[in-house]
């Protein structure tokens, strides 16, 4: 079985994923590769953060690797948090406190649009590629469910009755950000497991 790397410690991310990969590929963590290191998210761009991680993993562990960054860009924010996503309330990366920053920043807001973006960044035999998911949606008045990660309990996409934190994880693959970059990478892989 051929392997490859998702550049995460995030657990949560790697469990979202892992049913959407095509068969005969194993999924790798950081963890699972030895790799510890918090790797530093320097960019300004989600494009050019998950490519710092990708270029990594190739460059000091020499594996076929992805790196995703995704970020919640609001409208009436002029795109913030985007990039600063996972520590906009401060470098601890706290969900709550990120939800709290951007439900107080929320008030009196007539536009309430919002859409989530990922960006994959993809190694393969020293060849990068990238791939983009992105789902339109809006910024709820109060948190909603328990399931999900980071803004998911403040996120309704459209075309949608629930929260993404209210879904079940099938239910938010079916529409999600992060499920449709992968469905892109994963048709990309496909091919190559073919040959």
């Amino acid at each position: 079985m051929k392997q490859i790397v998702f550049a995460t410690h995030n657990l949560n991310k790697l469990a979202e994923i892992q049913p959407l990969i095509p068969g005969g590929l194993e999924v790798l963590s950081l963890d699972q590769i030895g790799c510890v290191e918090a790797i530093a998210e320097t960019a300004t761009t989600l494009e050019g953060n998950a490519q710092i991680k990708a270029d990594y993993i190739w460059k000091y562990f020499r594996q076929d690797c992805f790196a995703d960054d995704t970020g919640l860009e609001v409208e009436a924010l002029e795109g913030a948090p985007g990039v600063y996503s996972a520590r906009f309330a401060g470098p601890e990366g706290l969900a709550n406190a990120n939800m709290a920053k951007l439900l107080n920043l929320m008030q009196g807001q007539a536009s309430r649009k919002a859409r989530f973006r990922t960006v994959i960044a993809l190694i393969l035999v020293g060849s990068a590629y990238q791939f983009e998911g992105v789902v339109e949606g809006k910024i709820l008045e109060e948190p909603r469910g328990e399931g999900g990660f980071g803004y998911d309990p403040i996120f309704q996409p459209d075309g949608s009755e629930l929260s993404f934190a209210e879904m079940t994880l099938e239910e938010k693959n079916k529409m999600s950000h992060r499920a449709r970059a992968i469905a892109k990478l994963c048709a990309f892989l496909e091919n190559i497991i073919r040959d």
